[in-house]
């Protein structure tokens, strides 16, 4: 059980499924701001231009007030997601962190000239020295 949920939650914290989520959520959110738009700002318009409606004072900061609130709306679930996230990346950096194992030497040091050279020579590239190391061992 316990890999079952490890396996889920890197799975549901990989960056492809986070943006998904944030994607799928800012767009709901987007969308209550463009049905405002046309509810109270391009229906009214395409109404009394075609005189199927009159509008007062009152009617048109109506529609305006619904629109401004569709807006906050909107950037106060951008601003929560948005802690959410950087919340969840947080924690996510103080969790543990694998341990990268040594490497292996790729190079060593001739005896001879003190030039860097690569762990598997048997003549060292600068000086020409046989290194002595590497034929003791082969022995």
């Amino acid at each position: 059980m316990r890999k079952f949920i490890e396996e889920f939650k890197s799975f549901a914290l990989r960056g492809n499924v986070v943006d998904m989520a944030v994607g799928v959520i800012i767009g709901s959110a987007f969308s209550g701001i463009v049905k405002s738009l046309t509810d109270n700002f391009i229906n009214p318009i395409l109404n009394f231009v075609t005189g199927a409606a009159t509008y007062t004072l009152q009617d048109v900061a109506g529609f305006a007030s619904s629109f401004a609130s569709a807006v906050v709306n909107f950037f106060i679930m951008a601003f929560i997601l948005f802690c959410i996230l950087k919340m969840m990346n947080k924690l996510m950096s103080l969790g543990p962190k694998k341990k990268e194992e040594p490497k292996e030497p790729t190079t060593k040091i001739c005896s001879y000239c003190m030039s860097e050279i690569s762990i598997k020579a048997t003549r060292c590239p600068h000086c020409t020295s046989i290194l002595e190391e590497l034929e003791k061992e082969e022995a």
